[in-house]
């Protein structure tokens, strides 16, 4: 796989994100601050932590007996760290989105981006992660270019519109997984589809969490243990991503 893998960019970038919070975290100390109003720090270490989760494989994927994937395993150890019991809610982003807001849950994970249009309902967490979405091919293709070259893309997508505007000949498919060939894929998924990383870089996702607006403490809390071992977050990624 060409370039960085996942593992070294979450390394580099997370390890700039958490002095970036550090800094954050050392003025508003010499301000009082942070502060939860609603105390929500407080209550949920060693309390229940009201977690809403909505399915986007493979950060959140339910249908089980209890809710799976990256961002679920993660939030798992995290309570662990602040011994809290989880209590998960399950439903539609916009729902759960209204329930941060009038803090009915402490937490929403769904597979949420920087770009994720729900920052008037709850407050979103510095990048935690971010994934590369590339054009990869079987190694047998040798593909240095894509020039005329037809790539498979999830149809009706914000990467089909990107592929859109490259050389590449766009071929819409329901499942680039199943797709042969040429195709757009995030960068964590391309080992596990044996193929390689031709080098064309169509975008960058940043992948957040979000929690009530104005729980301060709460944010930091949270961002500090997502962004203090990356390596965690890739291990999670690359255990989960097969599924």
């Amino acid at each position: 796989m060409q370039g960085e893998t996942v593992g070294v960019r979450a390394d580099r970038r997370a390890a700039g994100r958490l002095g970036l919070v550090l800094g954050v975290v050392l003025l508003l100390a010499a301000c009082g601050l942070p502060r939860d109003p609603e105390t929500t720090l407080q209550r949920v270490s060693g309390g229940t932590l009201r977690v809403g989760v909505s399915e986007h494989e493979p950060w959140v994927v339910l249908g089980g007996p209890e809710p799976a994937g990256v961002e679920v395993e993660l939030v798992e150890r995290f309570a662990d760290e602040i011994d809290a019991e989880i209590e998960w809610v399950e439903g539609e982003v916009e729902e759960l989105a209204g329930a941060l807001h009038v803090r009915e849950i402490d937490l929403l994970i769904a597979g949420l981006t920087s770009r994720s249009k729900i920052a008037s309902e709850g407050a979103l967490t510095h990048p935690y992660l971010t994934t590369a979405v590339v054009v990869a091919a079987p190694p047998e293709m040798s593909l240095k270019q894509i020039a005329g070259v037809e790539v498979a893309v999830e149809a009706a997508t914000e990467e089909a519109g990107l592929l859109e505007k490259t050389d590449a000949v766009p071929v819409r498919v329901a499942d680039v997984t199943r797709a042969e060939g040429a195709v757009v894929v995030e960068d964590y998924l391309v080992d596990d589809l044996d193929l390689e990383d031709t080098g064309v870089r169509l975008d960058e996702i940043d992948h957040v969490m979000a929690v009530p607006h104005g729980e301060n403490a709460w944010l930091v809390r949270l961002e500090r243990f997502l962004l203090e071992d990356p390596g965690t977050v890739a291990r999670v990624l690359e255990e989960n991503d097969g599924g």
